[in-house]
């Protein structure tokens, strides 16, 4: 399918937990966009993270959707509901793990968002497979 990229972005309360008894809220961005219809990306502002500049994931929308309703996930990213509206997500780095909490309606407010644009199973319908596989070949006669 060969339309303008679509950009979903929407601002999510959470806590990054730490062995503080209590964290400061912080603002995370969840994105999706078009061009990589199977994605998600959560991305942390500069005050946030050890580097000083934003930093983002990007993982599975069907992880981050399944994950609202049990835990999911083996790798670097893992989701799992925590209490009535609470959803966890754990980034595993070399550095160490980073453990957030996010407020489920938020999750869900963004997941719908997306679901209006590109519903689940249907994301295949924005892949540019000639561009792809063009790129991927290149001058190749």
């Amino acid at each position: 399918m060969s339309t303008s990229t679509v950009v979903i972005e929407q601002a999510a309360q959470a806590r990054i937990v730490a062995s503080a008894p209590r964290a400061e809220p912080l603002h995370v961005t969840l994105r999706y966009e078009t061009d990589d219809p199977f994605a998600v990306r959560m991305a942390f502002p500069p005050n946030a993270t050890l580097e000083g500049r934003e930093v983002s994931w990007a993982f599975a929308r069907s992880l981050l959707s399944a994950g609202l309703a049990e835990p999911v996930g083996v790798g670097d990213v893992r989701v799992r509901p925590y209490g009535y509206d609470r959803t966890v997500v754990e980034f595993h780095a070399p550095e160490g793990i980073a453990v957030v909490h996010v407020r489920s309606g938020d999750v869900r407010r963004f997941l719908r968002r997306v679901e209006d644009v590109a519903p689940e199973g249907h994301e295949h319908r924005y892949l540019d497979l000639d561009h792809g596989l063009s790129q991927l070949l290149g001058d190749v006669r």
